[in-house]
């Protein structure tokens, strides 16, 4: 191992043991955490208990009947209730979660962080795997800073989590053909349970052709498979659960409610707050029919160009190994050519933006980091796209992360406390224009650089 690959190395482990100890610490010091995972918790074990989770009376009678307390602090407890009683899941993620759901509260919820940090400690180390190969320093320390800026997943146990693991697993399966059947399972979970996070990423393969096709093909199958009994048991335990899942759906999108983009939200202008570019726009105007459709209509050029580009690339996942091949030959190291890693940081990026995801999806921005390393690796000519390329995939990290957040949403409240109101209001107006517009343009330039900019060299950089 190289020096430079060390450092890299080392920058990634500093990230997951921070990574692990602030997780951990915030969960055993507040008593406000795990609120995420209550949520599904409930649920689930609301269905196991053979009982309607998606109306709240049930969801209410087994969250008292098995000692469920709601946070003592006001400000909190009233967007907890709201979160744990209305439940937004669907059944595949319900009977996942069921085999927690029969465990007692405590070594369930312990045994959830420690499966998310598992999960995203491998997923990172996965990714750097790929970003080494070209610049083993900087894909270290991206990686550790999107680690070090990832508490709420173990603090609040989003199933986010665990489903960008899978994900970022399942694309390094594929890229690297190992493990293959896994990659497909792990991909197929994400599909049925946060189809927001993972159903582009599954376009991409889908779109690819060859035999990236023919695993999104088989990746659909096996999801079908795993979603048919999930249906088969809600539908018997609650035949109403269509029409009550797409009213709880519409009642925490409505004015004010947990997901509402709007400036009144009760959840979305909040540590864990949306992301998405309807919180930006809504402040232009806090009206569904305006802010919906001009996301879809800011994210539509750059969308088409991604999936024309990848209809017509037909790339490959490795590059050809041109030494005669013998019996003695020793394989070379499978070398992801740009039209692989390219195109799904594009896409990992800008699913971000049309449609809900909270701070928790940002995480997906571990496969924007291979990229990243690749164009940094590129020749002096390209030096620029590289300076950008790294410019913005730090900013995005950045301006996504849990700490990164705690710190801007103290320093607004004791402005608050401080100033005039006028001023607060414009320091969160700034914050949420910046954060999605920052990833849309991270997202753009993957895409023109998928489409335009020069060939990357294969060769390793110890930048």
């Amino acid at each position: 191992m190289t020096k430079a690959r060390l450092d890299g190395l080392y920058l990634l482990l500093l990230g997951c043991a921070a990574f692990l100890l602030f997780g951990f610490a915030l969960e055993h010091i507040l008593d406000t955490g795990m609120g995420d995972f209550k949520a599904v918790y409930f649920s689930s074990l609301t269905l196991v208990e053979h009982h309607d989770p998606y109306r709240e009376a049930d969801l209410l009678q087994t969250f008292q009947a098995n000692g469920g307390q709601f946070s003592a602090i006001p400000a909190s407890a009233a967007a907890e209730r709201r979160a744990i009683l209305l439940c937004i899941n669907t059944p595949a993620t319900l009977m996942l979660l069921a085999p927690f759901a029969m465990l007692p509260w405590g070594p369930a919820h312990i045994l959830w962080m420690s499966l998310t940090a598992a999960g995203f400690i491998l997923a990172a180390c996965l990714m750097w795997s790929l970003g080494a190969r070209n610049a083993p320093i900087l894909a270290g320390g991206l990686l550790g800073l999107i680690l070090l800026n990832s508490e709420l997943l173990i603090f609040e146990g989003n199933m986010a989590g665990l489903v960008i693991s899978l994900c970022a697993i399942a694309v390094w399966c594929f890229i690297e053909d190992r493990f293959v059947p896994l990659g497909i399972l792990f991909l197929a979970l994400g599909l049925i349970t946060k189809p927001q996070d993972t159903g582009l990423i599954w376009l991409y393969f889908l779109l690819a052709g060859g035999i990236q096709r023919r695993r999104a093909l088989q990746t659909l199958l096996v999801a079908a498979l795993l979603k048919l009994p999930a249906v088969l048991w809600v539908a018997h335990v609650a035949p109403n659960w269509i029409h009550e899942l797409f009213a709880n759906l519409a009642a925490a999108s409505a004015r004010g409610d947990l997901n509402d983009p709007g400036p009144t939200s009760m959840g979305a202008h909040n540590l864990g707050g949306m992301i998405n570019l309807q919180t930006a726009l809504a402040y232009l105007r806090d009206d569904p029919r305006f802010y919906n459709p001009l996301a879809w209509l800011i994210c539509a050029p750059p969308l088409i160009v991604w999936a024309i580009t990848v209809l017509r690339a037909r790339p490959t996942l490795h590059t050809p190994d041109p030494r005669p091949q013998t019996p003695y030959t020793k394989p070379q190291t499978p070398d992801p050519k740009p039209q692989t890693l390219l195109p799904l940081a594009a896409i990992a990026v800008l699913t971000l933006l049309p449609v809900y995801h909270r701070q928790y999806d940002a995480k997906l921005l571990l496969l924007a980091v291979p990229a990243c390393a690749l164009l940094w690796s590129r020749s002096d000519q390209s030096r620029l796209i590289a300076r950008i390329a790294a410019l913005l995939t730090f900013a995005a990290i950045l301006i996504t992360g849990d700490l990164t957040w705690a710190f801007a949403l103290g320093l607004i409240a004791n402005a608050h406390a401080a100033t005039s109101g006028s001023s607060t209001l414009f320091a969160v107006n700034a914050i949420f224009f910046a954060l999605p517009f920052t990833l849309l343009a991270l997202s753009t330039f993957f895409v023109w650089s998928y489409r335009y900019a020069p060939e990357g060299r294969q060769d390793n950089n110890p930048g």
